[in-house]
């Protein structure tokens, strides 16, 4: 509440929240003394009747549930002293959610901090292949990183597979942390306007034929030179690709957004932007070098 430029909401939350207090009480007060008169020397019902004989009849709460009550409104009222519940008000403890989590990240730190100074002082390749770390690194994995990459780290169309040995960013230890720390940002830009209908197809189909996947060799002629106009300052004349631009290879058969003409038809026509996120201010370096290590595990298993 301390980011409205007005003390408005400080009063008005306050005083609902006291006021709301308050008529429960009254309300409860009023519900437990109120009998209402009898008609005929017959207690009045509310009309609700279940199993044709139990009726709701208007009497006042047992006093033991009203008690239980009232003691429910003493406890919310000691609570909004205590606490902040009342607007900008501090509360008497002085407690807040930042504050928490900052005691939490210190006790964990004081923790487990000299686990992770052990491992940052090694390098990441020996890292990769110690049990112990990896271990704590697939728990890093698994929170940061596997909704979007799967908990095995295979990804899924538009996310990255870890486990094989193809990487649009390069696949060393530097340019993983890079990737990590950093994230990236790749930009596939549409050329559906510049080629039309026709020549999309026929890029598609000379993309094709880089990867030796079935084509129409005459509109992979065709597309050739527009791929030469068009793409080869990102994927390189022999459509290599470019790790320094997080282009991807065009000669294997990895696909990040699915494989055959309409998927590299889209792509061509209608460009593509994948987005990694910059993980360094939610990860101390250290974390950052043991969550490398697991990564790079995953790619060592494809070899």
């Amino acid at each position: 509440m301390s980011e409205f430029t007005s003390g408005f909401w400080d009063v008005y939350i306050a005083l609902a929240t006291i006021v709301s207090i308050v008529a429960c009480g009254v309300f409860l007060k009023h519900q437990s003394v109120h009998r209402v008169p009898m008609v005929g020397g017959e207690p009045q019902t509310s009309g609700h009747v279940w199993d044709e004989d139990l009726r709701e009849y208007h009497n006042p709460l047992p006093r033991w549930w009203a008690w239980l009550f009232y003691l429910t409104l003493a406890f919310s009222l000691v609570y909004v002293a205590l606490y902040p519940a009342l607007g900008s008000y501090p509360g008497l403890l002085g407690w807040t959610q930042a504050k928490q989590l900052e005691e939490e990240n210190a006790r964990a730190q004081a923790l487990y901090g000299p686990i992770y100074e052990k491992f940052a002082a090694q390098e990441v390749a020996a890292l990769a292949k110690d049990p112990q770390a990896l271990a704590i690194g697939q728990k890093l994995f698994l929170n940061h990183c596997a909704q979007c990459h799967a908990s095995d780290g295979a990804g899924s169309r538009g996310f990255p597979n870890l486990t094989d040995r193809d990487w649009l960013w390069g696949g060393t230890p530097e340019a993983i942390r890079t990737s990590i720390a950093e994230g990236r940002t790749g930009v596939m830009p549409p050329f559906g306007p510049a080629l039309g209908d026709d020549g999309v197809k026929d890029v598609a189909h000379y993309v094709l034929s880089l990867s030796g996947a079935a084509h129409d060799s005459i509109r992979a002629a065709r597309g050739k030179e527009k791929y030469a106009q068009l793409c080869v300052a990102c994927h390189g004349p022999e459509g290599k690709g470019n790790i320094q631009l997080g282009a991807p290879d065009l000669t294997d058969r990895v696909w990040l957004h699915g494989a055959g003409e309409a998927a590299i038809a889209e792509t061509i026509a209608k460009g593509r932007t994948n987005q990694m996120p910059a993980h360094k201010e939610l990860l101390a370096p250290a974390k950052i070098h043991l969550l490398t290590a697991y990564v790079l595990s995953l790619s060592a298993q494809a070899r």
